[in-house]
């Protein structure tokens, strides 16, 4: 442990706010497109599209996007899980500090999970159901 004691918690933390990107990239790929298309709005989407061509690669390789997204997300679970009884400092401030760290890192983590869900299933799951 560091000298100030946070350094476990931070660690959770920034293994989080990763997985929230690594997330962020499913919903950019496939939720937001699909949204707007569910809404009557394809010339957004068209707009979209030309102005971020990087879409469409994305969308090209969702799967890889997607077991990538997964991979990152239980390497940061498994943080979570592993620090989440870590010693805090015994100085109040610091102990607040860690204890701060720690649950805006399990919210974050949370958001993450949402994230992916929301972005899986636009991406396989309402496909799949489609062709039934």
């Amino acid at each position: 442990m560091s000298a100030d004691g946070l350094t476990q918690s931070r660690g959770g933390f920034w293994a989080s706010v990763v997985s929230l990107f690594a997330t962020s990239s499913t919903l950019v790929c496939c939720a937001i497109p699909a949204l707007l298309v569910a809404l009557g709005a394809g010339a957004a989407l068209s707009s979209l599209v030309s102005i971020f061509p990087q879409v469409v690669w994305l969308s090209e390789h969702k799967t890889v996007l997607f077991v990538s997204a997964g991979a990152m997300m239980l390497a940061s679970g498994w943080l979570q899980w592993r620090n989440r009884s870590a010693p805090c400092p015994t100085d109040p401030r610091l102990r607040d500090a860690c204890l701060t760290t720690r649950k805006t890192s399990a919210f974050v983590y949370g958001l993450s999970v949402l994230l992916y869900v929301v972005g899986g299933w636009f991406a396989f799951v309402q496909p799949w159901l489609s062709e039934l």
